[in-house]
């Protein structure tokens, strides 16, 4: 799959909200991988990359910290997180319970714009699949979850899915890098929005906890097949 430009490239920034705009490429730098989980954020290298002072940066860096995708810790600064088998287990647990939920609230109270929304992300989303686009992929895939837990209209439980959700989000963007498990989610996705059309809670709240499993077990498939670091247990 070949694709040069990635997220964090192709996110400008402007003078108004600088650390905000930098916040967003960096945490696309972290989701795709370009920072290693358990690295150490090196201000002077991150200035330079984005074309920001220290001083904004260092406002993305925690604003990145409050959402989980960053570890401050003493002595050692600002670290990319990195998460053991059991913080994944964990994790996908609660993900699984908070996005099931979402579903089958947004089943009943999604209107056809806010359905018709999520379809027209589907299908840009396919197209960056037959393009083998995975960073556009991700990030749609991101945007259409989002869309559901927003269509929950329950604003603690979509602020506790994402703040959950931020801690794993570069281990869920790893897990299509095998063909046979995105065509998998690809489909579980179509599934997804047919349950959604229907207005089946139910049948929805289901399909995105079986969604959220197979990420988990691909998840610790990688990390034990040495594929994914992870800190050892403690």
């Amino acid at each position: 799959m070949q694709n040069p430009r990635t997220m964090a490239d192709i996110i400008e920034l402007s003078p108004g909200g600088l650390h905000e705009q930098a916040a967003a490429r960096l945490r696309a730098m972290l989701v795709e991988g370009r920072i290693a989980p358990g690295a150490k954020l090196n201000e002077r290298e991150l200035s330079e990359a984005l074309h920001v002072s220290r001083t904004p940066l260092r406002e993305a860096i925690k604003l990145l910290a409050a959402e989980g995708l960053v570890d401050l810790l003493p002595n050692r600064g600002a670290v990319a997180v990195k998460l053991t088998e059991a913080d994944v287990r964990h994790s996908f647990e609660l993900l699984a319970e908070l996005e099931g939920l979402a579903g089958e609230l947004a089943a009943a109270r999604i209107d056809d714009a806010g359905r018709q929304e999520l379809r027209a992300k589907h299908y840009e989303m396919l197209a960056c699949h037959a393009r083998g686009d995975l960073s556009g992929y991700y990030r749609l895939n991101a945007l259409i979850h989002a869309g559901i837990s927003a269509a929950a209209d329950n604003p603690v439980l979509a602020s506790t899915y994402a703040k959950v959700n931020a801690r794993v989000q570069s281990l869920r963007f790893r897990t299509n890098q095998n063909e046979a498990k995105w065509q998998r989610a690809l489909h579980e996705h179509g599934q997804m929005l047919q349950a959604l059309d229907a207005r089946d809670g139910l049948a929805l709240r289901a399909l995105l906890k079986q969604h959220l499993e197979h990420k988990r077990d691909t998840v610790l498939e990688l990390m034990r097949t040495g594929a994914l670091p992870q800190q050892a247990q403690s």
